[in-house]
């Protein structure tokens, strides 16, 4: 187990001074500029010194611990000046980089050759593009190809310098290696490969196989099911080993929903009243899906609520932001599985707050753009909430990765903007990486970090169960009706940030101690998730895509409707409450960054206990339809098998945080 960084922070304080050291003569060091994966062990070449790359010269705030100082008294509920927010533009008279900064690392960047590409109002970095050669001149470093996870990517095989006449003004730079292509969408299908997306544009058509309940317990095992006819076979699975009668107290195992809608969510949240008049909420993902707006307005008209650009149904906006890359060697993303992103995150925000205005905001190329995309979120205050359903596996990045975004996220709570993340969709990564991590940057003690639950809806839109989302999947004979445990799937990320300090705001609240299950070797860290919702894909929730179906029965291109999971849902469905939350906080503003009010007020969330069950499902063979056949799963709940250090308990945990909320916040 690796150790990454372990910061000691004050309240939610940010380490702000883990860069710039000195170095030989006019050179400084940018200590942490190299990622711990560019190892000797791992090269398997030299970079070619022709190619082209983008970075970005990130430049700190002046007087840093001031605008962090603001940003807490500005988010704490006790604090004489809360909600008293700055504007972009009054945060950039106190807070950012000067003209003659910023005109310093330019001139820089020129005299080595590099195009400068754009600079933010807020002067946090400069972008520019040129070669691996003038790179390798300019930071002082040679570069390689490694082999990391199947991958083979670049990086500077030290840590680069930059002249020490910068040093005070310079703190991190951005996209000399390819650590961005470790990011992942936090979305699950419910498809026989745990995880499977889309492979290909447009998303690879899926569908869930029949029997679909209308609502938890409406169909079972072992009792027929109308009106198929001939009825599937509908065997008497048993529950798991360990795992109980379901909270109806029924003998047989209930079928798969269809996908919950807008209505049985609120139903089983409390959440009434409020439709999101006036409050804006900005998504961040990569990509553009080209059917997404035609796609949520057919999904709307399915659920009855109104459609993007009529009366009570809000606008849409997608916003490119300026600045970011387009060169050769950055190799693209496959789109398709951010499409699916894209539509659960717009239908999931639009469906819990439908008046609402939307504003998606996406790098068109790689993921290297998200940063990009949160700082012009943020300087240009384009929406108080922003959702991102997307993040790394655990915190292994360079620090260089890190601070800067960090910075970004300071500002955006100084202005009133609370971002949500994900927390991740691999229990606590144990699993994937080989040890207990919390994922960043859900892990920051500046966001709302959005775990997972496992929820089944009455007939009447009350909750029936609601636990910790933590799956294990049977494959089922049915012909013998024995289930035989597959292994563990997916479940809400969580656990102890060993990047972070515990934050005061989970002072009290947050009891779990570091130890030898995680990596932060008793490190007492940031705990993730602070809150919960809807996640599990078994009990997911009912999307619109247009998708090219592909089967033994020809190839169609055709909207369609489909289950769909993920703490990637469970974040735009928090968004879109708390956009009603801030329609009813009226005249007293927008909640801005939330964490201190929420945990200054655990009554306004469902504690979410332990409760072992499972459901059945069926699924096609190939995805889409029976020509290939199908086969049945059970899939469990609260099932955290694959995780070393999670449960759900009472109180604050590191499953569901503080619960789900209890009507609207």
């Amino acid at each position: 187990m690796k150790k990454i960084l372990a910061v000691s922070l004050i309240f939610f304080s940010v380490a702000l001074s883990i860069i710039a050291l000195a170095a030989p003569s006019t050179r400084s060091t940018l200590k942490g500029s190299k990622p711990s994966w560019a190892k000797g062990a791992n090269l398997a070449s030299a970079a070619a010194t022709s190619n082209q790359l983008g970075f970005r010269v990130y430049l700190g705030w002046n007087n840093a611990a001031g605008a962090e100082a603001l940003a807490r008294a500005v988010s704490n509920p006790r604090s004489s000046s809360y909600r008293q927010y700055l504007t972009p533009a009054q945060f950039r008279q106190q807070f950012a980089p000067t003209a003659n900064q910023v005109a310093q690392v330019q001139s820089w960047l020129k005299s080595q050759g590099f195009s400068l590409v754009y600079t933010p109002k807020n002067n946090h970095y400069v972008s520019a593009q040129g070669t691996i050669a003038q790179a390798q001149a300019a930071f002082g470093t040679g570069f390689g190809m490694y082999n990391v996870n199947g991958l083979k990517l670049r990086s500077p095989s030290a840590d680069v310098s930059i002249p020490s006449s910068l040093a005070g003004i310079v703190n991190a730079v951005v996209g000399l290696d390819q650590s961005y292509e470790f990011i992942h969408t936090n979305h699950i299908k419910d498809s026989n490969a745990p995880g499977a997306v889309g492979n290909a544009p447009p998303t690879a058509g899926f569908r869930n196989s029949p029997p679909l309940s209308a609502y938890y317990g409406e169909l079972l095992t072992g009792v027929a099911v109308p009106p198929y006819t001939p009825p599937p076979a509908a065997p008497g699975y048993s529950f798991p080993t360990g795992f109980t009668a379901n909270p109806l107290g029924l003998a047989s195992v209930p079928w798969t929903i269809k996908g919950h809608t807008p209505t049985q969510v609120k139903g089983a949240y409390g959440i009434s009243g409020y439709d999101g008049t006036g409050q804006t909420v900005a998504i961040i993902d990569a990509y553009a899906s080209p059917t997404i707006l035609s796609d949520a307005n057919q999904w709307s008209t399915n659920r009855g609520i109104p459609q993007f650009g009529t009366a009570g149904g809000g606008t849409f906006t997608q916003v490119v932001p300026p600045g970011i890359y387009n060169v050769k060697d950055n190799p693209a993303q496959g789109p398709s599985g951010w499409y699916s992103e894209e539509t659960l995150d717009v239908e999931s925000v639009h469906g819990m707050a439908p008046n609402a205005h939307i504003v998606y905001v996406a790098g068109p190329n790689n993921y290297q753009d998200l940063d990009a995309a949160m700082n012009h979120i943020v300087d240009n205050h384009l929406a108080q909430i922003v959702s991102n359903s997307y993040g790394f596996l655990g915190e292994n990045l360079p620090p260089g990765y890190i601070l800067p975004f960090e910075q970004t996220l300071i500002q955006g709570a100084a202005e009133g903007i609370g971002i949500y993340f994900s927390s991740g969709d691999f229990g606590d990564e144990s699993s994937i990486i080989g040890f207990a991590s919390a994922d960043w940057p859900a892990s920051s003690p500046w966001v709302t970090a959005v775990g997972g639950t496992s929820l089944g809806v009455s007939s009447t839109n009350t909750r029936v169960v609601e636990t910790g989302w933590g799956v294990s999947s049977y494959n089922c004979n049915t012909s013998t009706l024995v289930c035989t445990r597959a292994g563990w799937t997916s479940g809400s990320g969580g656990g102890v940030s060993c990047l972070f300090s515990r934050p005061s705001y989970q002072n009290g609240t947050v009891t779990i101690t570091a130890g030898s299950t995680t990596q932060c070797n008793g490190f007492a860290g940031r705990g993730v998730p602070d809150i919960a919702a809807l996640a599990d894909a078994q009990t997911g929730y009912l999307v619109g895509q247009t998708q090219t179906f592909q089967s033994c029965n020809g190839t169609v291109v055709k909207y369609d409707e489909y289950r769909l999971g993920g703490t990637s849902l469970a974040c735009p469905i928090i968004a879109g409450i708390m956009a009603l939350s801030d329609q009813k906080a009226g005249l007293a503003g927008p909640h801005g960054f939330a964490n201190p009010f929420f945990y200054a007020n655990p009554g306004k969330f469902t504690d979410i206990l332990s409760v072992k069950t499972a459901v059945a499902r069926r699924n096609f063979n190939n995805s889409v339809d029976t020509c290939n056949g199908t086969a049945d799963r059970l899939r469990t709940f609260n099932d955290f098998s694959g995780s070393l250090s999670q449960s759900t308990g009472t109180g604050w945990d590191n499953v569901t945080g503080l619960g789900v909320p209890n009507g609207i916040p």
